[in-house]
């Protein structure tokens, strides 16, 4: 076993705090790097303080990890100490269900395990992220980096790039299609980069008129001020796809009545209430609304060379670790752009 340094939760009222614990040694199929950086999802802030129910304390967050090679077990092909190597929301799955055959591990129909808040597939080891010095990890669950892009960059595109990515390629989004992004957060500015990248044209939809001009930047050809009434008016029946990344409760309704004939809601975002859907505003035009969850494997590599390939990467703010309490507190008002990404250097 090796001695781990990490931030942990004790509880789901306390803030984060120096932790330490040890991980297992690599095993014949493990490869183990050091954590170099890691980004900070609002899905760790809503796991720290237990909002999903079902949270394992003492809980070390982190789930969008990229780091360097220091050892690998003697049946790992992929990699060896100094390569740079990177970990995203998914640890292991059963691997013999139809998903995970077909690289869907994290549609698992047996459970799969997350890089924390988890269990191991034994069912009874919890799994600890990536606010911690070192991590060990099946090769299958290892993702390759490129030396081309910004590792503090690169880390979220571990959760906040795939989670967009993932639905865009499933949904075949490209050319001619209309795409409408719904908050320019982590998550919606990746989907801005991603949808334009792929050759569509790119409206953001956003209840702050402050955020037309960096959803511009990051590549959007239009935007819409959806608390103006006359504005939604302008785009009824408008778009293919609308990418919905909002977690805060807010109308389906009205989101549905911007999509053309055959569009499709797709909501990455996970509101906390129950949504009212009126059936008509789905009938009338065969409308769906869909989700979609990370991506498995073999896309997260996919979309990381296709990172690398076309300079894609994340708007970051780099931090040190002792600063991630007050980060959580940024991030609910949204005072951030785009990702807070830890330095492990500073743990």
């Amino acid at each position: 076993m090796s001695q781990v340094k990490a931030y942990a939760a004790q509880n789901a009222t306390t803030p984060l705090a120096p932790w330490n614990f040890s991980r297992r040694e690599p095993g014949p199929h493990d490869v183990q790097f050091d954590i170099l950086y890691c980004g900070v999802c609002h899905s760790d802030l809503h796991q720290i303080r237990d909002e999903w129910g079902g949270a394992i304390f003492p809980m070390v967050p982190g789930h969008e990890i990229v780091g360097r090679v220091t050892k690998v077990g003697d049946k790992v092909t992929r990699f060896k100490a100094g390569d740079l190597a990177a970990v995203g929301c998914l640890v292991d799955s059963c691997r013999h269900c139809d998903p995970c055959r077909e690289g869907l591990e994290q549609y698992c129909e047996n459970g799969s395990s997350g890089t924390y808040n988890s269990l191991e597939q034994d069912h009874k080891t919890p799994t600890y992220g990536g606010y911690s010095s070192m991590i060990v990890t099946d090769e299958a669950f290892v993702l390759r980096v490129s030396d081309k892009l910004p590792l503090p960059a690169v880390a979220p595109l571990l959760c906040a790039g795939i989670t967009t990515y993932s639905p865009l390629r499933h949904w075949k989004v490209g050319k001619g299609h209309k795409v409408g992004v719904i908050g320019l957060g982590g998550l919606g500015h990746m989907a801005v980069k991603f949808a334009a990248s792929f050759g569509a044209e790119v409206t953001m939809l956003s209840t702050s008129a402050a955020k037309e001009a960096d959803a511009r930047r990051l590549g959007a050809h239009k935007f819409v001020l959806t608390s103006d009434p006359g504005q939604v008016k302008s785009v009824r029946g408008y778009f293919d796809f609308i990418i919905d990344t909002v977690s805060a409760p807010h109308d389906y309704n009205k989101v549905l009545s911007m999509l053309r004939v055959n569009g499709v809601q797709i909501c990455v975002g996970v509101p906390p209430t129950p949504t009212e859907v009126l059936g008509f505003n789905l009938i009338g035009k065969r409308r769906s609304i869909a989700g979609s969850m990370i991506g498995g494997i073999p896309e997260t590599q996919e979309m990381l060379d296709y990172c690398a390939e076309h300079n894609i990467v994340s708007d970051v703010e780099v931090i040190d670790i002792k600063d991630i309490n007050e980060a959580y507190e940024r991030m609910l008002k949204g005072d951030v752009r785009y990702r807070f990404v830890i330095d492990m250097a500073t743990l």
